[in-house]
């Protein structure tokens, strides 16, 4: 069985931004919409994936997670936009 390490982004309810880490991401937005999640989305729900990226490893994924969180909230938005962006390209 091969295990996938996922860099994800929530939007929630109130338009915020989430980043996170997670080796099961289906059950991770299930955990986060039913309050059980981080401190910051218990009180945003519902919340909804918006993006994600698959890595090899765990320390790849999380390496994302803080270079994510290290941008603007522009610069996020930009950059989900142009990686949904290439990937319509191919």
């Amino acid at each position: 069985m091969e295990n996938k390490h996922y860099f994800y982004v929530l939007e929630c309810n109130d338009y915020t931004l989430y980043a996170g880490y997670t080796n099961h991401l289906e059950r991770r937005i299930a955990t986060h919409n039913a309050g059980k999640g981080a401190k910051y989305t218990k009180v945003r729900t519902p919340v909804k994936c918006i993006y994600y990226e698959t890595f090899e490893s765990k320390q790849e994924a999380m390496r994302k997670e803080y270079a994510f969180k290290q941008l603007k909230r522009s610069e996020k938005l930009n950059y989900i936009r142009s990686k949904a962006h290439e990937i319509t390209k191919e």
